[in-house]
């Protein structure tokens, strides 16, 4: 066995080497504070390796994606994202049969209780709908029971899979004051979420075959991306042996936060900004060239795609689609598609590799059909839940899964004695 060796005053140690199946090497130090007395420092873990997984590899200096082992390129272009739910959650594609089986499944669970349109009902209209959706999936423990059969966490996994969406079109309708719409069994996964979202009771709502695919390869492109911040907090509460509603919950909240979830709407508000300044998008590409300028651009270069974003070729291509199906005209659209043209040919970025990422696409695609800039994380949510579920199930199955406890470096004050305040 490979061994890494560590001096510590002045007396050495051994720690086994672990290689992964893509060949990345880790020192396993799970016995370091057992034998050294000390411990890693590491703030936000970017050198630290929680888990063994078999779920997704990313290699972010070639630019890879892969859900267990299948390239993100031919998932995006020949899958669905039910299928991909099943790869993701069981391990392996389904068959025919099974993937009908499976559908079949989600299908028929879409409905909530009907007690549980009264939580929506108690929440202001300008409720965030990210607060909702991490309510309502904690909700859903309410209702169902938990408990450890496999079967049973089996047909709770179906019945999130299919009620997160009835949540999501929900939670968008109470924010604009709109009927629910219930879900439909004779429409697809994504057809029924654009349903729920955009049909009203007086008109029929028209399904484009773009549009469904379009959503559906956003969601593919969404449903997993290894051990990030929200997929590591579902890791860590479900470590506590918290039911899936509560650990899925708990991703959802740390999802919200801008530096995650909250990208691509963070690239709208940049181009409301650009707009309402002129439209001159010229000067803003030279204030992001600008080491003095405190402006960023928003939606380029990734913190772990140090070459290319493969999620956002593949999306660039269905914006294209969606923008030419649609006929949009939208002042903030163009300002998007002449900042691409410029960071694709201006050697600033292209040397820096500062590429238009998945959330710069993916915020454009959410605009032109209609869906509000809020609701943007819910969809990314709604696109991820596949991942924090088998995230979840993988840490539940594994033997060598413990109560998350991380360390910390004390730096407070030292031992000191009480004084009593004089209050006379």
């Amino acid at each position: 066995m490979s061994m890494a060796k560590l001096l510590l005053n002045d007396k050495e140690y051994e720690f086994p080497l672990i290689t992964g199946s893509e060949g990345e090497v880790a020192i396993d130090i799970s016995k370091l504070r057992a034998q050294t007395g000390a411990i890693t420092y590491d703030p936000g873990y970017g050198n630290t390796g929680a888990c063994l997984s078999d779920i997704t590899f990313i290699d972010g200096e070639q630019g890879i994606l892969r859900y267990r082992g299948y390239p993100i390129e031919q998932l995006a272009e020949k899958s669905s994202f039910v299928e991909v739910c099943y790869l993701l959650i069981y391990g392996q594609l389904p068959t025919a049969q099974e993937l009908k089986d499976f559908e079949h499944k989600i299908t028929y669970h879409t409905l909530l209780h009907e007690d549980m349109k009264k939580f929506f009902e108690g929440y202001p209209r300008t409720a965030h709908p990210m607060a909702i959706m991490s309510a309502m999936a904690i909700s859903l423990s309410a209702y169902y029971p938990d408990l450890t059969d496999p079967e049973m966490i089996d047909l709770n996994i179906i019945r999130l899979l299919a009620k997160f969406k009835t949540i999501a079109a929900f939670a968008y309708k109470k924010s604009v004051g709109q009927p629910y719409i219930y879900p439909r069994n004779d429409l697809s996964y994504t057809e029924d979420m654009l349903h729920m979202m955009f049909a009203v009771p007086t008109e029929p709502y028209q399904l484009s075959p773009v549009i469904t695919r379009a959503l559906d390869m956003l969601l593919i492109l969404h449903a997993d991306h290894e051990q990030n911040c929200s997929t590591s907090t579902v890791r860590m509460v479900g470590s506590s042996q918290a039911n899936l509603f509560a650990s899925i919950g708990a991703g959802v909240s740390a999802l919200w936060g801008p530096l995650h979830g909250g990208a691509n709407q963070e690239v709208i508000q940049m181009l409301e900004m650009i707009h309402k300044d002129g439209g001159d998008y010229q000067k803003y590409m030279t204030l992001a060239k600008d080491k003095n300028s405190s402006f960023r651009l928003m939606g380029f270069g990734h913190r772990v795609y140090k070459n290319f974003d493969p999620r956002a070729t593949i999306l660039k291509k269905a914006t294209d689609a969606v923008l030419n199906e649609l006929g949009v005209s939208d002042p903030l659209l163009d300002i998007a598609k002449n900042l691409e043209e410029i960071a694709l040919r201006d050697s600033y970025f292209v040397d820096r590799k500062l590429y238009p990422n998945v959330d710069f696409y993916s915020g454009i695609i959410y605009r032109a059909l209609g869906i509000p800039t809020e609701m943007f994380t819910v969809m990314f949510a709604l696109g991820r839940l596949p991942g924090w579920i088998a995230q979840w199930k993988e840490m539940t199955n594994d033997s060598a899964t413990r109560i998350n406890r991380p360390r910390q470096i004390y730096t407070g004050s030292v031992a000191r004695d009480y004084t009593a305040v004089n209050t006379r």
